[in-house]
C-alpha cells in the first residue's frame, strides 16, 4: 500500500478535562487539575498519528463555519482546503476524565450532522487504483450513515480497497444494525474493531467466537483485526492468525487509542504486507499514545 491512504470520517474539537470523581451534584462547580483543547474525532485522531508516522494520506472531512472550525482545519494545512464547510457551529466533544482512565463524553450535534455523501464525493478521486479508503465513525455522521451502503458501493466501483472501523452505534447493536454492518463487512479488505464492538456486532460471548462469525462474511484474503486494549490485539487473514500482547504502561489518556492503533497498522502496511508486523506496530503506537502527555506516537 504505497499510494496515499484515503481517510473518510469525523473530525471535531475535543475538550478533555479531569480527572473527576465522584460525579458532581447539579448546580455545583468543580475545579479539575487538567484540561486540553485538541483535534479529535476518529478521523482526526488517526490523521494526527499518520502525520507523525510520515504516512501520505488524504483526509475527507468537514468543519463548521465558525472560529472553532477554522482552528480545527489549521493543523492539516492543505489537506483541509477541500473540506466541506457546513453552516453553523463545529461539533465539540467534552470528555470528563475519571481516575481509572475512562471518560464520559458530552458531544454537540454541530457540523458532523450535515456531512453527507455528496460532500465525500466532492473530495474523492474518481480512480481508486487499489488504494485503501479507511471509513471511520459512521454512527456519529447521520446524514452520511443514511447512504453508507451506497458510499461503499461507489468506493468499490472506483477501485478502492475498503477498510472499516465501525465504532459504537447510537442505540446499540440492534438486529437491524447488525444486519447492515454485516453487509458492509462483506465488501471490506480490512475490518478493525475493538473487542466490545466485535462482541456487540455478533452477539458472541468471546472475541474468538465473534471472529468466527465475522470472518466468513469478509472477502477472501481480507484482514480482521480486533483491538483488545491493554491485552493487545488479535488478527486473522486467510489461514494466518496473529496475537500481539500490549506492553505494560502507565495509562495517562485512552481517548483515541483505537484510532492511533489504526494509524500504526496502516503505517506498517505502507512498507510491507506482513500482518504480524502491522498489528505489532499498531499496538506499539497505541501503547505509547495512551501513556504520554503531550501525546507521542513514535
Amino acid at each position: 500500500m504505497r499510494e496515499p491512504l484515503f481517510l473518510i470520517g469525523n473530525v471535531n474539537v475535543d475538550l478533555v478535562m479531569g480527572p473527576q470523581e465522584p460525579w458532581p451534584q447539579p448546580g455545583t462547580e468543580v475545579i479539575v487539575p487538567e484540561s486540553e483543547f485538541r483535534v479529535g474525532g476518529a478521523a482526526g485522531n488517526t490523521a494526527l498519528a499518520l502525520d507523525v508516522l510520515g504516512v501520505d494520506y488524504r483526509l475527507i472531512a468537514s468543519r463548521g463555519d465558525d472560529m472553532l472550525g477554522r482552528w480545527l482545519a489549521e493543523p492539516f494545512g492543505a489537506r483541509a482546503e477541500a473540506w466541506t464547510v457546513a453552516e453553523g457551529a463545529t461539533t465539540v466533544s467534552v470528555g470528563i476524565g475519571h481516575p481509572d482512565g475512562e471518560r464520559t463524553f458530552f458531544t454537540t450535534t454541530g457540523h458532523l450532522h450535515s456531512f453527507k455523501l455528496s460532500d465525500v464525493l466532492s473530495q474523492l478521486e474518481e480512480a481508486g487504483d487499489g488504494r485503501v479508503a479507511l471509513l471511520v465513525g459512521p454512527f456519529v455522521i447521520p446524514a452520511l450513515l443514511a447512504d453508507y451502503d451506497e458510499l461503499i458501493a461507489i468506493l468499490r466501483r472506483r477501485g478502492y480497497r475498503v477498510a472499516l472501523d465501525t465504532g459504537w452505534p447510537d442505540g446499540g447493536w440492534t438486529a437491524q444494525v447488525r444486519t447492515r454492518v454485516a453487509a458492509w463487512v462483506g465488501h471490506c479488505q480490512h475490518v478493525l474493531v475493538n473487542d466490545i464492538e466485535a462482541r456487540g456486532m455478533t452477539g458472541a460471548d468471546t472475541v474468538e467466537a465473534a471472529a468466527a462469525i465475522i470472518r466468513p462474511l469478509m472477502p477472501d484474503g481480507a484482514s480482521l483485526v480486533i483491538k483488545c486494549g491493554p491485552d493487545g490485539a488479535l488478527a486473522w487473514r486467510g489461514n494466518e492468525h496473529v496475537a500481539v500482547p500490549a506492553p505494560k504502561v502507565d495509562v495517562v489518556d485512552t481517548i483515541g487509542a483505537g484510532d492511533t492503533f489504526s494509524a500504526g497498522y496502516f503505517a506498517s502496511l505502507v512498507e510491507s504486507s506482513d500482518l504480524a508486523r502491522a498489528v505489532t506496530n499498531g499496538v506499539t503506537v497505541a501503547s505509547l499514545a495512551v501513556s504520554t502527555r503531550p501525546r507521542r506516537y513514535r
